[in-house]
C-alpha cells in the first residue's frame, strides 16, 4: 500500500521508493509475486519478501524499470493501463478497507500528517478492526481477483505475453529476461573498465 513520505517505516518493512502506480500496478501483479515466492526466502513456515533477491533481481518490462523515472514513461500506452488498472485496484480496497459509512474523516492537528480516518461509533470499530487486507486476501471476493486479474493482463501486454500465460510460463520468461540483463550489464560494465584503460 502506499505511505506517506514522511513516515518512517519499520525496519521490517520493505519500502520502495517510487511514487507511480505503473511500479505499484507491476508490483502487485502475480507475475511479481510468483517471483517474489519463488525467489524469497522464508520466516519459519511462512514466506518472506527479501528485496536483495526478489524485488532487485525482478525484471520489470522494458522501459518501465524502476531506474527510469516515472514521467519519462508517462505517455506510454503500457504505463498508462497498468497506472489505471493498479489505481482503481487501490480505490477499491481502501473503500472495503474503510467504507464511507462506518469511518469519518478528521483533519490532523498537525501540518503535513495525512487526515485520520475515525470509526463512527463502537460497531464500526469492531467491524473495522475485521477489514485488513490480510483477511480481504483470505476472503478473495469476486471483485477483488477481477481488479487483480485486469491488472495481470495489462502486465502480461506490457511484457508481450498472453493474457493467459500461467505462472511457471511467466517465471522462465522472466528468468531469461533476468539472465539476458545481468549479461548485458556485464558488457556494459566490461566496455567501462575498458574505456578507464
Amino acid at each position: 500500500m502506499w505511505m506517506k513520505t514522511g513516515n518512517m517505516p519499520d525496519k521490517n518493512l520493505i519500502v520502495i521508493a517510487r511514487d507511480d502506480d505503473t511500479t505499484f500496478g507491476i508490483l502487485h501483479s502475480r507475475f511479481h509475486a510468483a517471483w517474489a515466492l519463488r525467489l524469497g526466502t522464508s520466516l519459519e513456515d511462512r514466506p518472506r519478501y527479501t528485496s536483495s533477491t526478489t524485488f532487485r533481481t525482478f525484471p520489470f518490462p522494458q522501459g518501465l524499470t524502476p531506474d527510469i523515472p516515472a514521467s519519462d514513461y508517462a505517455n506510454d500506452p503500457r504505463a498508462i493501463a497498468i497506472a489505471e488498472a493498479a489505481q482503481r485496484l487501490e480505490t477499491l480496497r481502501n473503500h472495503w478497507l474503510n467504507p464511507p459509512d462506518l469511518v469519518k474523516v478528521v483533519p490532523e492537528v498537525v501540518a503535513g500528517y495525512p487526515d485520520r480516518l475515525i470509526p463512527i461509533g463502537p460497531k464500526a470499530e469492531v467491524t473495522l478492526k475485521k477489514r485488513t487486507l490480510t483477511n480481504l486476501y483470505n476472503q478473495r471476493p469476486a471483485w477483488l481477483d477481477q481488479a487483480h486479474r485486469r491488472l495481470d493482463a495489462v502486465v502480461a501486454e506490457a511484457y508481450g505475453w498472453p493474457v493467459e500465460i500461467s505462472d511457471e510460463q511467466a517465471l522462465t520468461h522472466l528468468l531469461t529476461l533476468n539472465h539476458g540483463r545481468v549479461a548485458a550489464e556485464g558488457v556494459a560494465e566490461d566496455d567501462d573498465d575498458r574505456s578507464e584503460e
